[in-house]
């Protein structure tokens, strides 16, 4: 059985899971009106897969025996200055999942609950793929910046419209 203090933590970390969600879908409503449909597309995945991570933690919680309480999701921004500046936005907003992650670990051993660390183990595993993910999207952007022409941009549009989850 899961400790009422892992258990709550798990909880704020859905509340997360879910933010993000709901942030990666203001980004791809933003990516949609300024008519980067690759983009679009891409960050609604994203959020689908937030989503489906809010979900396993759910999951997890209600095999543990214990409840899910979800809790409000506040305001997400709305508005980016470019491409780039919404990536590297994303980017930052990763790194500190992997950091609260991290903190569900280090919990997690302290209290010698292997169980929770072997279920955290993915979600570990899953915040080095996403950040690599984020971090090679920034440096693309950053090198079509170069590019006058506005060609790369679309390129690139092309490319993340290709994700397939």
């Amino acid at each position: 059985m899961i400790s009422k203090k892992l258990s709550a933590a798990i909880n704020a970390q859905i509340n997360a899971e879910l933010w993000s969600s709901y942030l990666y879908l203001s980004m791809s409503n933003w990516c949609q009106s300024a008519n980067y449909e690759g983009m679009a597309h891409w960050f609604r995945l994203q959020a689908r897969e937030e989503q489906d991570h809010a979900d396993i933690f759910s999951r997890y919680l209600v095999q543990q025996g214990d409840k899910v309480i979800l809790q409000p999701i506040n305001a997400v921004p709305n508005e980016w200055g470019s491409p780039v500046d919404l990536f590297i936005d994303a980017l930052r907003h990763e790194e500190k999942v992997s950091k609260l992650i991290a903190q569900l670990m280090k919990m997690a051993v302290q209290e010698e609950d292997f169980t929770t660390q072997s279920r955290l183990l993915y979600f570990i595993d899953e915040q080095v793929e996403e950040e690599d993910s984020f971090r090679t999207i920034v440096a693309e952007l950053q090198q079509i910046g170069a590019c006058e022409c506005g060609c790369g941009l679309r390129m690139l549009d092309d490319k993340l419209h290709q994700r397939a989850n």
